[in-house]
């Protein structure tokens, strides 16, 4: 089988070669946004002569500013205001074209329109009745995945994780707001990423619009190893292979820029030069864990064939070994119609054991996941010493005919998720229900942390894990990711960030430096505790009161935003219809923002969290306002169906933000 490296070349071979035939063509991916309503002009009038001026003006003021221009024509009640920019992997000639071509286009596509955003495949160009606001945009964006074939690889995140740091780094040390930086994909390739923002924006504000779109690249691109998404304020690419950059000519000296640039230079150097010590950590790291990885590899292809592992698996009270042909028998040798689902290191399978005459979950892990492996050894490692009500029971294991198997207690009900989500109303989960949930789940992690005799880090709490039996008594699972740690220690440094996407611990030590702890735990339990109150995913649409578009934030910050007015029984889910217990609703809310608090060290223990749960204690004071976590990768997408009226939404859709 050709080996991975190799498959990655012909893949950029092959994608070159379409681009040099003209049958991949990036060109034209975008759109044009034109608002009708209260929004027209007429011909004739004084608003057209000045729009004329200003889009017959804009192509040669960007040129002479270094592919940026932000200015207006008129004054009054008729002046437009209009902004232009090139993207950086276009040439300078494509850069022209645009240019002149975008003001053509946008007058043909939106005659009588005051307010126009257009981005086309070269520029950005925007014009406005009002004054255009030195604030980012990024809920109005298009994707385009730039490779076909997915990729199933731990490294993939990884490089995708370190590239991003660096370009945030880069980019706000940028006068002209735009950066091109690479990293190690693997021994033989490197990933290349650019990042590029409005240069009437600041630094903060472009940070603010890259991570946005961070936060989508592994939703949009799931194992893809090429993906870019442009919108109205900022870009952000990234693929395996370089391309193709030219960056903007360099503004002359004497050249000053407006005070609100100077500004924003200065927070950027300000921001970058922290972020350079960030990075010299983060370098020093890459090397020392792709060591280590190395390692663990050699130790994966050796695991399961030491009989020392035997005997550690055969240590466990409960779970017992099974031969393969007894589990084939099980599930009808594994067949489609048994299949429960599938996750990232292989598939669940329903299946009936007859000499126990019990119903079982059987988990067959992908004999290509050097990973899933590891994981399986983990699982059977961990999971076999631990004892609780309130977590999946580990039947068996096998690893015979070169198949990793585990078997698991069946769960009726499925998981949390299908629940809180399900658009059958027979699938809803009355408050009791929840509020049982909740406090099982509390009592699982409560044991794990603090009551066995080592700390266990589950690391990958959420709803999709929380499984529950035919009572709908909550049991925790998927220990695959779990760490053991000595209670004096309470954190374990790992090779590579581990966990799913929105449920992350936004803390730097966790997303840079890979350090789990039970903090980290507390803050993805927090995060869940806010689904059952709310019925909602981590990424949530926030209404605006102006009439602009919605935007996207995290659960977090969006119940504490109800919080803060004091109308936090306002975020329940409306499913419920009001039918549930307001003191306890109260409680689980800000129960979940207090472990989810983006400061770690404000976090309380599980022990703490649970208390208050059970009202054995009273309930925090917390901050009005929450701090918003700058954590790279926990900016969440929606996951929105598309308006079919709008250019606003991604040309591509997931139904699930889940990163196994």
């Amino acid at each position: 089988m050709a080996s991975r490296p190799l498959l990655m070349l012909l893949a950029t071979v092959s994608m070159l070669f379409v681009m040099a035939s003209g049958r991949w063509r990036p060109s034209g991916w975008g759109g044009i946004s034109c608002t009708r309503k209260g929004n027209l002009y007429v011909d004739g009038s004084k608003y057209k002569e000045n729009l004329d001026q200003l889009l017959a003006t804009l192509p040669a003021a960007a040129v002479d500013n270094g592919w940026f221009y932000k200015g207006s024509a008129g004054s009054g009640a008729d002046e437009v205001f209009g902004l232009i920019m090139c993207f950086a992997d276009r040439n300078a000639t494509q850069c022209r074209e645009c240019l002149a071509d975008a003001a053509e286009g946008v007058k043909e596509a939106c005659q009588g329109i005051r307010n126009v955003t257009a981005a086309y495949d070269a520029c950005v160009l925007r014009y406005s009745a009002a004054p255009i606001p030195a604030t980012a945009d990024p809920g109005t964006f298009y994707s385009k995945s730039l490779y076909g074939e997915p990729v199933t690889s731990q490294g993939l995140d990884d490089a995708l994780l370190r590239l991003m740091a660096k370009l945030m780094a880069a980019v706000t040390a940028s006068p002209l707001l735009v950066a091109n930086v690479s990293s190690p994909y693997s021994r033989s390739q490197m990933m290349y990423g650019l990042a590029q923002c409005t240069r009437d924006l600041n630094a903060s504000e472009c940070t603010r619009c890259i991570n946005h779109y961070i936060g989508w690249l592994r939703v949009l691109f799931p194992d893809q190893i090429g993906g870019a998404i442009k919108g109205h304020s900022c870009y952000l690419r990234y693929q395996v292979g370089a391309f193709e950059i030219t960056l903007p000519p360099m503004l002359p000296h004497h050249h000053e820029p407006s005070s609100s640039s100077k500004t924003g230079l200065a927070i950027g150097l300000s921001i970058g030069g922290v972020l350079v010590v960030v990075l010299a950590s983060l370098i020093w790291l890459h090397c020392f864990r792709r060591q280590k990885r190395e390692q663990d590899q050699e130790e994966g292809d050796s695991l399961l064939d030491n009989p020392a592992m035997d005997a550690e698996f055969k240590r466990g009270t409960g779970p017992k070994r099974f031969r393969y042909s007894e589990l084939a028998d099980a599930t009808d040798n594994f067949s489609d119609h048994k299949k429960l689902g599938q996750g990232g290191f292989g598939s669940v399978y329903r299946g009936f054991l007859m000499e126990m005459n019990l119903h079982v979950a059987i988990k067959r892990v992908s004999k290509r996941s050097r990973q899933g492996r590891r994981e399986y050894a983990s699982e059977v490692k961990i999971i076999s010493r631990l004892g609780h009500r309130n977590l999946v029971q580990l039947i068996g294991w096998c690893h015979d005919s070169a198949e990793l198997l585990l078997v698991y207690e069946f769960m009726p009900n499925g998981s949390l998720d299908t629940h809180l989500y399900s658009s059958n109303d027979a699938d809803l989960l009355s408050w009791p229900q929840r509020h049982e949930i909740v406090l099982g789940l509390g009592s699982a992690l409560l044991y794990l942390h603090q009551d066995c005799a080592q700390c266990v880090l589950h690391r990958d709490i959420k709803p999709s894990n929380v499984m529950l039996d035919a009572s709908f008594t909550v049991k925790l699972g998927d220990f695959g990711l779990s760490r053991l740690v000595d209670h004096g220690h309470r954190s374990h440094t790992t090779t590579a960030v581990a966990g799913t996407i929105g449920y992350m611990d936004p803390d730097p030590d966790y997303m840079i430096n890979g350090r789990a702890s039970a903090e980290s735990d507390v803050y993805s339990f927090g995060v869940v505790l806010l689904e059952i109150a709310c019925g909602r995913q981590p990424p949530v649409a926030r209404h605006r009161e102006d009439d602009r578009e919605d935007d996207v934030i995290h659960i977090v910050q969006w119940v504490s935003e109800f919080y803060g007015r004091g109308v936090i029984l306002d975020a329940a889910d409306v499913r419920l219809k009001g039918v549930f217990d307001a003191g306890e609703m109260k409680t689980v809310m800000v129960v979940g923002l207090w472990c989810a608090h983006p400061d770690r060290s404000v976090r309380p223990t599980i022990r703490q969290a649970v208390n208050v749960l059970r009202e054995e204690a009273s309930l925090p004071s917390l901050p009005a306002r929450m701090p918003v976590p700058l954590g790279l990768l926990n900016s969440v997408p929606s996951l929105a169906e598309a308006d079919s009226d709008s250019a606003r939404t991604p040309t591509t859709y997931v139904t699930a933000l889940k990163l196994d």
